[in-house]
């Protein structure tokens, strides 16, 4: 469900059985990350390691992992990684 960007905390508690504060409390407890930021962070895993692969353009993994709007990607990205999308790709090029 990563790449669908209406799936969101609603969908998850709801495909685990939880209620959404249920969800939210134990999330929060074992990562120190709200929901949100916990399924963001899984995303942007992801796309980094599609870069890695060159599976497509910048905006190409950024609507493939869920994001509507490849500048709020780049944005979310450089927060992680220190980086923006397009350095992080720069030494996996030819």
């Amino acid at each position: 469900h990563i790449e669908e960007p209406e799936f969101g905390v609603t969908e998850l508690s709801d495909l685990i059985g939880m209620s959404r504060s249920q969800f939210y409390r134990k999330l929060t407890a074992l990562t120190d990350q709200s929901p949100l930021e916990f399924m963001r962070h899984i995303k942007l895993k992801r796309a980094a390691s599609l870069l890695e692969q060159q599976a497509g353009n910048i905006s190409e993994i950024a609507y493939r992992v869920g994001f509507n709007n490849p500048a709020y990607f780049a944005e979310c990205f450089r927060k992680l990684f220190g980086v923006s999308p397009r350095e992080y790709t720069s030494p996996f090029k030819n």
